[in-house]
């Protein structure tokens, strides 16, 4: 399992995951699509745009493998700002290919590309 340094763990003063510690027995949390609701949280909220925002900065729009990234929290941004970068994608794999989609990462989040981002 890959494990991405300098990724965030967490978002700082909230239990909002962002990665794994190892990789489970019983193989990868299963990525789904989730519906985000406009009724979520603050913190929820937060938290995925901090997660969106250190996608960015660590992989711009290229393909990157899912290891020990937070399965449940990809759930949140997949099949939107966040795709599979790969024809034979296996939902349940460490090694699976993602990457993020600019495009809809900047209309869904544009805050996130407002403090001098080119990407």
């Amino acid at each position: 399992m890959e494990k991405h340094r300098g990724f965030p763990g967490r978002l700082a003063g909230t239990d909002a995951q962002f990665t794994i510690r190892r990789a489970s027995k019983n193989g990868a949390t299963k990525i789904i699509r989730r519906e985000r609701y406009a009724d979520r949280r603050p913190p929820d909220r937060r938290a995925d745009e901090a997660f969106l925002r250190a996608l960015v900065e660590h992989f711009d729009g290229e393909p990157f493998e899912r290891g020990n990234l937070d399965g449940g929290r990809i759930s949140w941004f997949f099949e939107r700002e966040v795709v599979a970068a790969q024809d034979d994608f296996d939902p349940e794999s460490y090694v699976a290919l993602l990457r993020v989609d600019l495009g809809k990462a900047k209309l869904t989040f544009p805050q996130i590309f407002l403090a001098g981002w080119s990407a």
